[in-house]
This record gives structure tokens, C-alpha cells and sequence, in this order.
């Protein structure tokens, strides 16, 4: 999801689909909030797979989404503690973190107090 978030974003689409999973619609979610995204649905085809439907969200012909980086992969996994939640860009970006609370921004995970799988940075 997020190689097509930033190949989007690079050939300047303002639509793209992704197969849809919980986990990317979480993070699709956090998007959203955080004002990366304009939007997202869910898209049923007859007889198809469903997929999520995600816009691109531009200001003076910018995307939002300057950059993106995958944190933990499936060679190397990379946790955090409740106090090592990082800031991204002195709070300018925001961390994604899988918690035993849901998919948490850096900036919830540090209210509720809890860490967990490092997902992703989003700047």
C-alpha cells in the first residue's frame, strides 16, 4: 500500500486502488485524520475482490505526501517502547505503530501510553 501511496503521489494520480486488508484501512484511516489523504472507500466488484479506493490529497498542485518510509519488514521487524515512540521531522511527520490499542499515530500512542510494531514514517 504504501509503494502505491508514493508511486501516486510521484506520477501525480489522484485516485489509486489497493487490495483491500483491516490493517491497510486502519492506516488509510490514520491518513485521513492526519490530513495525508482527501479520502478512501471501499469499492465491491461483481464477483471481484474488494479494494480501497484512496485520493490523493494536493495543495497548489503539491501532493501532502512529501515522503514515506517503510519502518518494520518482514526480514526485520522493529518495536518500540511506551517512551521511545519517535518524532518524525521534530513533529512534523507522524510514525504509524501497530499496538495491542489498534494502528496508533505516534502522537495517540504516546497519549495512551503504549508501544509497539513500527510500521511506517509519513512526512
Amino acid at each position: 500500500m504504501l509503494t502505491r501511496l508514493r508511486n501516486a503521489t510521484r506520477a501525480r494520480k489522484t485516485d489509486f486502488l489497493v487490495p483491500y486488508s483491516k490493517l491497510k484501512s486502519e492506516i488509510a484511516r490514520i491518513l485521513e485524520k492526519e490530513g495525508y489523504i482527501l479520502g478512501f472507500e471501499l469499492e465491491t466488484p461483481e464477483g471481484g475482490h474488494p479494494q480501497l479506493k484512496i485520493r490523493n490529497k494536493y495543495v497548489n498542485k503539491v501532493c501532502a505526501v512529501a515522503g514515506l518510509k517503510r519502518v518494520s519488514r518482514p526480514g526485520l521487524r522493529r518495536y518500540v517502547g511506551t517512551d521511545e515512540v519517535p518524532r518524525v521531522l521534530g513533529g512534523l511527520g507522524i510514525a504509524i505503530l501497530s499496538t495491542s490499542s489498534g494502528i496508533l499515530s505516534g502522537h495517540e500512542a504516546r497519549k495512551k501510553n503504549v508501544g509497539g510494531e513500527l510500521l511506517a514514517y509519513v512526512w
